[in-house]
């Protein structure tokens, strides 16, 4: 819908909503861009890869919506930046930014190269916090805005086998608390933290391996059209933190109470599961390079029928914590 004149000798604001996604090549950020095309969304979509782009941006636009895009590095503090003030230029504002980027790298600490660990958090942490820095002096003048910063359970649990990606996700999450509370008298400026479980995107494809063994999903992987129903909500119903997957309360819970005993025994399961895998050819993946062809949405991996079992399992992760803590009280109060 263009600006038409509103009786006033004014032309009138154009009401969809204005939304910039970066790493919207594939996966979640496709799949965001797509749900919001199809509420007549004007969109800015950035990402390293150019034919992965031009794909979504084609669907987005036959969805209803108009994309425009950018290929850039969100590593590239000049030109997310410089993306940042042609969104803001092209829409007349923007509404919301999802900072989207995440990379991950599998292996050992000392078994993957010290060049992979830097891009994992050169991309996941600083080119969130290059996003933020770009995108929130926009809000400011405007007095409202969303930002949006994508981290995963990641943020909450330690992942052994992923020593970086555990580095940058518990980062980007004092990130976000350290900008809540400066814009905490900013009341239409919202910060909010998004928490998926394990996502099938073709993400794992695009992952750097060095664990000898083909990646895969354990049961009950989200598919990224979820992940991107809530983050459409948070552009009418903004929220500090939205888990999806698992219970919130499970979460927070397990880091307090066990955070190292859940740590050693993902080891020990990753440790049998890299011996027992199908064998898989180690390498850098996509960390330094995007892909040169289109990867869309989905990664192909998710296995519907195993949806229970995961519920089940985060259930039983919740039972337990909540049954550690009444240990706890009762040994507390007996001494």
């Amino acid at each position: 819908m263009a600006d038409d004149d509103n009786g006033s000798g004014q032309p009138a604001r154009d009401a969809r909503e204005r939304i910039v996604i970066t790493g919207a090549s594939s996966g979640i950020g496709a799949a965001t861009a797509l749900a919001f095309a199809a509420r007549g969304a004007r969109l800015f979509l950035c990402a390293r890869g150019e034919a992965g782009l031009a794909d979504i941006a084609a669907r987005c636009n036959a969805a209803g919506g108009t994309a425009e895009t950018r290929v850039v590095d969100v590593t590239d503090a000049a030109a997310v930046a410089a993306f940042a003030a042609e969104a803001r230029d092209g829409m007349g504002g923007i509404d919301l930014w999802f900072s989207n980027v995440g990379i991950g790298v599998l292996g050992k600490y000392q078994a993957v190269p010290i060049a992979d660990h830097a891009r994992v958090i050169e991309a996941n942490l600083i080119g969130h916090m290059n996003d933020a820095h770009a995108v929130l002096p926009i809000f400011l003048a405007q007095g409202r805005g969303t930002w949006v910063n994508m981290i995963s359970v990641g943020g909450f649990l330690a992942t052994p086998y992923a020593a970086a990606y555990a580095a940058s996700k518990f980062g980007l999450r004092g990130f976000s608390q350290a900008l809540r509370g400066e814009l905490s008298k900013q009341p239409h400026i919202h910060v909010c933290d998004v928490y998926p479980t394990f996502v099938d995107t073709p993400g794992i494809d695009h992952a750097g391996n060095y664990t000898g063994a083909r990646l895969s999903l354990p049961p009950g992987a989200l598919a990224p059209q979820t992940v991107a129903k809530a983050v459409v909500r948070l552009t009418r119903h903004p929220r500090n933190t939205t888990v999806i997957g698992a219970p919130a309360i499970a979460l927070k819970l397990s880091e307090f109470w066990t955070p190292n005993l859940g740590a050693a025994m993902m080891n020990g399961f990753l440790d049998i599961w890299t011996k027992r895998a199908e064998a898989g050819q180690d390498g850098s993946g996509a960390l330094h390079a995007p892909p040169t062809e289109a990867s869309g949405t989905d990664g192909g991996r998710r296995r519907p029928d195993q949806r229970r079992k995961a519920k089940i399992a985060a259930g039983g992760v919740a039972a337990a914590a909540g049954i550690g803590m009444a240990g706890l009280w009762w040994l507390r109060r007996r001494r």
